[in-house]
């Protein structure tokens, strides 16, 4: 007689040994931007749950096709492992992904791959500078933030939440060198304003 509860754990282990993170990249060395997307994959018989080779040219073509999916609204249907939304998203899409919602195991799957590539964390940000601004007419937002990958994505944000730019400085120009030598890094400050000439209105939802 072989016991139930040595199945499950059986089960559980397989699934762990099955389950992989691959890495997708998107580059583009004329304008020097770049990301990458992880997507946690298991190679078990469930079709949403591992990168199918039309997700990659979907991806690919969302990539090439950035500057007209900045600022649009997307619903990916069917999304699975999510690649084409989560590319979409990255480069300024209003996001929402959809599958079937008696695959709970894909749906869970769907919201750890959003979480790991951070996308709900910059677009809650700027959608939250955005009602700040729009609070306090004349208000301007002003940061500093490490340069790595993600300030072409900072720009897309911006367009689609209608902010703009008004100054961009390198935070080690004005830093006295005394305090400089004593920090690393492409350091960034930006000031933000609302972007009056984008009419636009905006939207408040995010990648769910």
């Amino acid at each position: 007689m072989r016991d139930v509860g040595s199945d499950k754990d059986e089960d559980e282990m397989t699934d762990k040994h099955m389950t992989t993170v691959s890495q997708h990249y998107f580059v583009d060395e004329s304008d020097k931007s770049s990301f990458s997307i992880a997507i946690i994959e298991n190679m078990k018989e469930e079709y949403g749950l591992f990168v199918w080779p039309c997700s990659v040219i979907l991806a690919e073509y969302v990539w090439q096709q950035r500057y007209r999916f900045s600022g649009a609204n997307v619903v990916e249907l069917g999304a699975g492992t999510s690649l084409p939304g989560l590319v979409a998203a990255k480069v300024g899409s209003n996001v929402t992904l959809t599958d079937d919602s008696n695959r709970i195991e894909v749906l869970k799957n769907m919201r750890r791959v959003c979480e790991i590539n951070k996308l709900n964390s910059f677009d809650d940000l700027f959608a939250t500078i955005t009602y700040l601004l729009q609070s306090s007419p004349g208000s301007v937002f002003i940061t500093t933030y490490h340069n790595r990958s993600g300030h072409h994505l900072i720009e897309f944000l911006m367009v689609k939440w209608g902010l703009k730019c008004v100054k961009l400085v390198d935070g080690f120009s004005f830093l006295p060198h005394y305090k400089a030598r004593e920090l690393t890094g492409n350091i960034q400050l930006a000031e933000i304003v609302l972007n009056h000439e984008s009419p636009e209105e905006t939207s408040t939802s995010t990648v769910r």
